[in-house]
């Protein structure tokens, strides 16, 4: 039993590993991380002012949030939104784990209370 469990964690382990780092996957996943960062940048989010600011700070508050937007933003975003996706794939990896896991249990209880 404990074989088992060894192979099938190892199993895990490669599966993870293949997912973040085969040439295929990468491609797949720099992809999904793509289009998920458009779609977030494209969002469009505003302040509201409780009062209306000068013109020359309203100038300089839009400088900000315009640099904000296009330069700071993006890369930030695309680092999060690779991380969740890397995240999602490990989980769907332990689930697959997990349920391996619990058909191992059931078939070596079943094969106990057979004989």
């Amino acid at each position: 039993m404990q074989t088992k469990f060894k192979d099938l964690l190892h199993q895990y382990k490669l599966e993870v590993f293949h997912r973040q780092h085969d040439k295929k996957n990468v491609e797949e996943i720099t992809t999904e991380c793509m289009h998920i960062t458009d779609d977030v940048l494209k969002s469009k989010y505003s302040y509201h002012f409780k009062q209306l600011p000068s013109a020359d700070r309203a100038e300089v508050i839009n400088m900000i949030n315009s640099y904000t937007r296009e330069a700071i933003l993006p890369p930030v975003i695309e680092k999060l939104v690779q991380r969740q996706v890397l995240l999602e794939k490990r989980l769907d990896a332990l689930v697959h784990l997990t349920e391996q896991i619990l058909e191992t249990l059931s078939q070596d209880r079943s094969g106990k209370n057979g004989h």
